[in-house]
């Protein structure tokens, strides 16, 4: 009733529609919020913040993602689904409980019996019921896998258990001891990845307990944990299914393995690291169905996209991808792979690893152990009569100056090298040992970028820039060439988006990535400069008077178009010029 008092004195809702509202929630047995949020009076958020202030009870705008399973378990999931009530956090004996309806006496009541139950205090916070429902499907379901994984696996190591002899390898506890628990521990982590679009999986060991973590739109959080006796089971079930070394835990290991999640075949990229406390374990995912398979689906548009197609429809020449580790560079050169993969063209790749597989493209993985370098593959692959070349990474003289002559001799180069910018790409080949006079006539562009969010679509929300914000962006948009200008409609209104946060993207307010580039394109007046005095300032001076815009500033755009938030862009761009 009070709160909608307080619809009626805030004249959202007239005499007639609050009685109508009311006659509704006790004639059909839902709740008031239930009927407002399903007549779409008014948004979710608004109404939870007028009942936030009606009760005096703080509105969890993020739900936090670190939320250790034990913590979960402390609130059955009888009572969480019917009372809608989860567990965010607990400190010491003082546990968060959130609910939709802190106001429900039963609710309350049923909160108070298993505090006293299972001894702990408690303080309420008010969360919406669309944050309460994927709150519930994306941890408590996981915990729940989980607990009943590990039950199994603790009946299992009781006396009296099916297994009571003592086992002393890690292939024994693995595959005798403990096969079926862990390894449905390890398909509930994997299928959890998968279905929250994670990247990475982080399977860490801590002082007290096993942690796993999620990389989710380039952030890591802590999805659950795990004891810390069943840790090695774990890493060892993950090295059977990669073939690895399961004995060998001093010394890193890589491998792979693929399984069918939701009837997707799923790649998985392993990478075993010891540390003292033992050993972690990360687990790219390589999910085919995410993979970007087009220009624009990268983020590249106007003069980029233009310079990039050119550049590649070219029989020859080099195409050079810049950037950090995780930035992209080897999805963008994948997705120039895929613009060229034609019948008639024979396509070779050096990789380091593989990452995903392309139909009619002959994908060979360097192997530097056993002497399989990207230099020694390159000079096999040269034998292959290839077309197209892509070469994982320019990292030494050798593979430099292989690269830089085979772009000479009629085959199109596609490689990636470290760099911070487009500009510095020349005077790093240089430094690698290519003589500058091969480079104009062996480069046909350079590309460096970075990922940034992107806003979720459903929440975000357009404001006015001031302040710092706009300062930023007029000092940076200044030097804009006049045809971007022109094309992005760039004035002197300046708006951006921010992210809100909403059901759909999990209240972070970002739902996947997209890069941020510059390209630079190798003229006959840049060339001169390279032959010349190819410094930075002078090749900047260069890149300016072609019309280039910097990362920084294919962010700010995108910024204005509402893709992305200041605040990425910002942060992907802190080292720049």
């Amino acid at each position: 009733m009070n709160l909608i008092n307080q619809l009626l004195k805030q004249k959202i809702v007239d005499k007639k529609t609050a009685d109508s509202l009311l006659k509704e929630s006790e004639g059909s047995g839902r709740t008031l919020e239930e009927i407002v949020l399903s007549r779409q009076l008014f948004p979710e958020d608004k109404l939870f913040q007028i009942k936030s202030d009606t009760l005096g009870i703080p509105l969890k705008e993020v739900i936090s993602q670190d939320i250790p399973a034990d913590v979960l378990e402390l609130i059955p999931q009888d009572s969480a689904e019917h009372y809608k009530m989860v567990p965010l956090k607990r400190k010491q004996n003082m546990l968060e409980v959130a609910m939709v309806y802190p106001e429900d006496l039963k609710a309350q009541e049923a909160l108070n019996f298993l505090a006293r139950q299972r001894g702990f205090n408690y303080r309420v916070s008010l969360i919406t019921l669309s944050s309460f429902q994927r709150f519930l499907k994306k941890y408590q379901n996981l915990g729940r896998e989980v607990k009943t994984a590990l039950q199994e696996l603790e009946r299992q190591l009781q006396p009296g258990g099916r297994q009571d002899a003592p086992l002393r390898s890690t292939e024994e506890i693995v595959q005798k001891r403990s096969e079926a628990p862990i390894s449905k521990t390890v398909a509930v982590i994997l299928k959890h990845a998968v279905e929250g679009r994670a990247s990475d999986i982080h399977i860490e060991p801590m002082p007290d307990r096993s942690r796993v973590r999620f990389r989710l739109d380039g952030i890591l959080h802590s999805s659950l944990f795990l004891p810390q006796e069943v840790h090695p089971s774990i890493v060892a079930r993950i090295k059977i299914i990669s073939k690895l070394k399961i004995d060998e835990t001093r010394i890193p290991q890589d491998g792979r393995f693929s399984v069918n999640i939701d009837n997707q075949n799923i790649d998985f990229r392993v990478s075993t690291f010891p540390t003292t406390l033992g050993e972690k374990v990360v687990m790219r995912v390589l999910n085919p169905d995410l993979r970007v398979s087009t220009f624009e689906g990268l983020g590249l548009t106007g003069r980029n996209l233009e310079i990039l197609k050119k550049a590649a429809k070219r029989p020859y020449g080099m195409i050079l991808s810049t950037g950090p580790t995780g930035s992209g560079k080897t999805t963008t050169l994948y997705v120039i792979l895929d613009s060229v993969n034609k019948e008639g063209v024979n396509i070779v790749t050096l990789e380091d690893p593989v990452e995903y597989f392309i139909n009619s493209v002959s994908q060979s993985q360097v192997k530097p152990e056993i002497g399989y370098t990207f230099a020694t593959g390159l000079r096999h692959v040269l034998r292959q009569d290839p077309d197209i070349i892509m070469v994982g990474e320019i990292r030494d003289n050798e593979t430099a100056e292989l690269a830089t002559h085979a772009a000479l001799t009629g085959h199109l180069v596609l490689s990636t090298i470290h760099t911070n910018n487009a500009l510095g790409a020349i005077p790093r080949m240089i430094d690698l040992g290519v003589r500058a006079f091969l480079l104009p006539s062996s480069t046909n562009a350079i590309i460096a970028q970075r990922l940034v969010r992107r806003l979720c679509p459903h929440c975000k929300r357009k404001m006015a820039a001031s302040g710092k914000i706009k300062e930023l962006i007029i000092e940076e948009m200044k030097d804009l060439p006049d045809w971007a200008r022109e094309e992005y409609g760039i004035g002197t209104n300046i708006q951006v988006w921010e992210p809100v946060g909403c059901s759909q993207c999990g209240e972070s307010g970002y739902a996947g990535r997209i890069g941020i580039f510059e390209i630079l394109e190798m003229t006959k007046t840049l060339g001169d400069i390279v032959i010349s005095e190819p410094s930075e300032k002078k090749i900047l001076a260069e890149a300016r008077d072609q019309g280039m815009i910097t990362m920084r500033q294919d962010g700010i755009v995108k910024v204005l178009k509402g893709v992305t938030s200041i605040e990425e862009v910002i942060r992907s761009t802190s080292e720049e010029r």
